[in-house]
């Protein structure tokens, strides 16, 4: 039977979603959505031959609602999620889990009174086959035990309206994300430093930024976050360990002979890097909502990036190391089992 959807917000991420659970993806249908533009909304239920509710909460309590998506603007997520868990529905909402660590703490708490997962947070990433591959090196042991992981996050560009916290809470939060699922390692501490600027960046913009994060085993973790490095989306990692080093592989591209070059096209559409990522991990929490089971990116994961973010804001405006405090990880999210290749 097929799990029936409501997706509240349909933006660009929105109708994504909805088209690949119906046009990419088997196990579900889009039966209701909803969007604080409501002519869009119309529209897209009558493409999609479904309804459009007139409030995520109206879409939420809809008897045929199964499971809910949130792709709406972040400060919403709280209200939505929350609203999800209260009426016991599987719920994936789209990064951030909320805007502040305060936020997501109460949406941990009241899936935690639950006793029950029913949080998947839009990690895309861990859903990555180079990530997974990278995983399935630290699992097996293949390179010793971590000790140091390089991370670099470019863009060729980012608008006037991109602010140096933005760095943080849009850009690095999936490095934040990535390394802890990678290490299966907490952070201790964060710091910021500023390099020399480039010129390409706006007035307001430090751009680039080094991200200097603590691990509690004692791994160190590096990020270079460069917004406007103008060449590419270019997203690397290297983990260094006892006994050897792996790399995450390269987006599969064709080698050219041409013009007296040899060359490999690099991307520039972040959307591209990772869209196979965001079918793999929709279609996984299609399957764990229909098994009654989630085992995605919890509520703590969402949390855990949300106190990080705020501590690495912090020290980009300090500049001091930003002691890290997590507190105990309830019982709820121990023992997940990682996605699997």
């Amino acid at each position: 039977m097929a799990v029936n959807i409501g997706v509240i917000g349909t933006g660009n991420i929105g109708q994504d979603h909805i088209r690949r659970i119906t046009q990419a993806l088997s196990g579900a249908c889009v039966v209701a959505v909803t969007d604080i533009d409501p002519a869009r909304a119309q529209k897209i239920a009558k493409n999609l031959g479904g309804r459009a509710e007139t409030t995520g909460q109206n879409l939420i309590a809809a008897k045929d609602v199964d499971a809910v998506i949130v792709t709406s603007i972040g400060s919403t997520h709280e209200e939505f999620v929350l609203a999800a868990i209260a009426a016991g529905k599987p719920v994936f909402c789209e990064k951030p889990l909320a805007t502040t660590a305060v936020a997501c703490k109460r949406i941990l708490d009241a899936e935690v009174a639950l006793d029950k997962r029913l949080v998947q947070v839009g990690f895309m990433r861990r859903y990555d086959a180079g990530y997974r591959l990278l995983k399935e090196v630290v699992t097996k042991g293949s390179i010793g035990a971590p000790l140091i992981a390089h991370c670099a996050h470019r863009n060729p560009a980012v608008g006037d309206d991109y602010t140096t916290d933005m760095a943080i809470t849009d850009t690095v939060i999936h490095e934040i994300d990535t390394m802890r699922w990678l290490l299966d390692d907490e952070y201790v501490s964060a710091q910021v430093l500023y390099p020399k600027k480039t010129s390409k960046a706006s007035k307001h913009l430090a751009d680039p930024q080094i991200v200097l994060l603590e691990t509690a085993t004692g791994i160190r973790i590096d990020v270079e976050v460069f917004v406007n490095a103008t060449y590419g989306y270019d997203i690397q990692c290297e983990l260094v360990g006892e006994t050897g080093v792996a790399r995450l592989p390269e987006p599969s591209n064709v080698l050219m002979r041409s013009e007296a070059k040899l060359s490999v096209e690099i991307l520039t559409d972040w959307k591209k890097r990772f869209i196979a990522s965001y079918d793999v991990e929709l279609q996984e929490w299609i399957h764990s909502v229909a098994s009654d089971k989630i085992t995605g990116p919890s509520s703590w994961d969402g949390y855990a990036a949300a106190v990080t973010a705020d501590a690495c804001v912090e020290s980009q405006k300090s500049g001091k190391i930003v002691e890290i405090k997590l507190g105990t990880r309830p019982a709820l999210y121990h023992h997940v089992p990682p996605p699997t290749t």
